[in-house]
Parts: structure tokens; C-alpha cells; sequence
């Protein structure tokens, strides 16, 4: 399954803006790690709608998608880059 393909085009934009939120936050120290997933969906809760034209089932759907995108990406990088 490509997660890629259920989210809008003009929801893309949002992708590289809350992994570079997600590296501020972890490399600052502002919150522990395990908080960094959630902060993300807040953040994209609240942004995402809003370059999307308003608050509605369909872009609180995409908000939550958009945000699964970096932190999933982030793990499964962690995860290959782990030597077994």
C-alpha cells in the first residue's frame, strides 16, 4: 500500500515542513522523543486544514496522514539503519 497516493498534492507541501519541525524539536530538547509523533499531529491538526481550505473530515483525514508520513518515515529509517 502507498500511503503516498491518499494524500492531496496541495497536502504535500506539509510532509517536509513537520519532519524539519520534528528535527528542531528532537535536536532542542524542548520535549522528550516519545512526545514528537504527537506535537507533529497537533501541529499538522492545526496547519494542515488551513493550507487545505478549512476544517473538514477530508483534510482532518489528510492532516493525520500528512503527519504519519515523516514520523513513519523516521522510524523505518531508524529501523534499516540498525545493524542486528
Amino acid at each position: 500500500m502507498d500511503i503516498m497516493s491518499y494524500i492531496v498534492e496541495e497536502g504535500l507541501v506539509m510532509i517536509p515542513v513537520l519532519f524539519i519541525l520534528g528535527e528542531i524539536i528532537k535536536h532542542t530538547n524542548v520535549l522528550d522523543n516519545r512526545w514528537i509523533p504527537l506535537t507533529l499531529l497537533v501541529i499538522s491538526l492545526g496547519l494542515t486544514p488551513l493550507a487545505l481550505g478549512g476544517y473538514h473530515a477530508n483534510t482532518i483525514v489528510q492532516a493525520i496522514l500528512v503527519a504519519g508520513v515523516p514520523t513513519f518515515g523516521n522510524q523505518m529509517y531508524k529501523q534499516l539503519k540498525k545493524e542486528e
